[in-house]
């Protein structure tokens, strides 16, 4: 039991609510385990059946999860705000930093000149019944997904405030809690989160450099899943990209299962430097969402989101009925932002500056027998023994990276480094200090 924070309840109401504070107050920090059931039912002299729906009623808000014969911990991002704790790893003083999945901010556009040039754009006060996507966004967003493959001819389009505001939306209108969806493992971990906050299932799809295997994908469908969330792109953390002869081997296999939701994530969008292949249109219900976030800037929250018109309409509707719309003012910067040539060729500059960090790190590390992922967008995957030593190894080396428990769900272990604060100069001695990291008793320490 957690050191700083005590359990206390007879019920198991007053139980999950004293482990809920306790998280809220940051008593209880991410990947924490809570106590053996039987363990707690003793000391707060209540039955095992009493914490155990205690536990089961905190996995139902997406405050813990399981871990299986490990227990039960914490998620890292539970849905529950804390004051004293961060939405991400804590940094040591003085590390540098590959853990957040952060783009370069070096490399991003300014965005003062296009937000000073909206002010003037903008005309009269605008009311509620007038806001919604706007006419113009959509129609500039068309061409620009249909040159990529989008099947937008026919599909209705529309914005969200992200990706993970799109993809919660989607899953709020097709799905209910107890439902499951088959993901990408290792896969984008607040995709997982999200998945424990709505109380859905995540089924484990293994993916390669190519993307998710086919046949990993057919029997996630064959176990009943309502949803299938992929990356087109730029997978978050393995850099995977779907193949032309991948999406076709996807296609196939999702066309069986046509009342499933398709859900396709391209995040990385005009960063990611390789062919986009949609898979978008395999299922009857589908939804295609680029997010701004990367090539932009993580500060402009707006996301295109493409699909079938009653995929769309349901997520619109929705909106309504909530946060209404996204904010105009963003979507007229966003509209100016891909009008402006100097902005495209910045951010096309940025993707070659990616791709030859990204790589150059991953031929240091496979030339001293590290095995690493990344074929696409700002992470390299590491496959590793053991987590928690390479991870500390490197914190000790003076480096942050972020554990493959954050993004795994039955994929064997690995870290996750984001190389967007990594210079050229500062490759090879990184590569050496994983190498040391990952084989200690046999790589001698540099010589720096």
């Amino acid at each position: 039991m957690s050191g700083q924070y005590q359990v206390t309840g007879s019920s198991a109401a007053s139980i999950s609510a004293s482990i809920e504070a306790g998280v809220r107050a940051g008593d209880w920090v991410w990947g924490e385990r809570l106590p053996p059931i039987r363990v707690l039912a003793f000391e707060l002299h209540v039955s095992p059946a009493t914490v155990s729906k205690a536990y089961q009623e905190l996995r139902q808000r997406g405050i813990v999860e399981s871990v299986g014969r490990s227990g039960t911990r914490v998620r890292t991002r539970p849905a529950v705000a804390s004051p004293r704790s961060a939405l991400r790893l804590p940094v040591p003083a003085g590390a540098l930093d590959l853990s957040a999945g952060d783009p370069d901010t070096r490399l991003l556009p300014g965005l003062a000149p296009h937000l000073r040039a909206v002010s003037d754009e903008v005309g009269p006060p605008m009311g509620y019944a007038a806001a919604g996507a706007m006419p113009e966004l959509i129609d500039a967003a068309r061409p620009r997904l249909a040159a990529d493959g989008v099947p937008v001819e026919g599909a209705a389009i529309t914005v969200t405030s992200g990706t993970l505001d799109a993809i919660e939306r989607l899953l709020s209108a097709h799905l209910r809690a107890g439902d499951s969806v088959a993901v990408e493992d290792p896969g984008w971990a607040n995709l997982l989160d999200l998945l424990g906050a709505l109380d859905i299932t995540a089924v484990p799809v293994a993916v390669d450099d190519e993307g998710p295997l086919p046949d990993r994908l057919a029997a996630a469908l064959a176990k009943g899943v309502r949803a299938v969330v992929v990356t087109a792109r730029a997978q978050n953390p393995t850099g995977a990209a779907i193949s032309a002869q991948r999406a076709a081997e996807l296609r196939a296999v999702l066309a069986d299962s046509p009342d499933v939701l398709l859900i396709e994530d391209d995040h990385a969008a005009e960063l990611s430097g390789v062919p986009l292949h949609s898979l978008g249109g395999a299922t009857t219900s589908w939804a295609f969402v680029r997010s701004a976030s990367k090539p932009f800037g993580p500060d402009l929250r707006i996301a295109v989101l493409a699909g079938d018109e009653v995929t769309i309409a349901r997520v619109v509707g929705r909106m309504r009925i909530g946060t209404g719309w996204v904010s105009t003012v963003l979507q007229r910067l966003l509209l100016r932002l891909w009008r402006d040539e100097d902005v495209a060729a910045r951010i096309a500059a940025a993707g070659e500056s990616y791709d030859r960090r990204r790589l150059a790190l991953r031929d240091a590390l496979a030339a001293r027998g590290v095995r690493a992922h990344g074929t696409t967008g700002i992470n390299l995957w590491v496959r590793v023994e053991d987590e928690t030593r390479m991870v500390t190894a490197l914190r000790d080396a003076g480096y942050a990276v972020a554990p493959g428990s954050l993004f795994r769900v039955e994929a064997p272990p690995g870290i996750r480094m984001t190389v967007s604060q990594i210079d050229d100069d500062s490759i090879e001695g990184l590569a050496d200090d994983v190498a040391a990291a990952a084989y200690p008793a046999t790589v001698p320490a540099p010589s720096r």
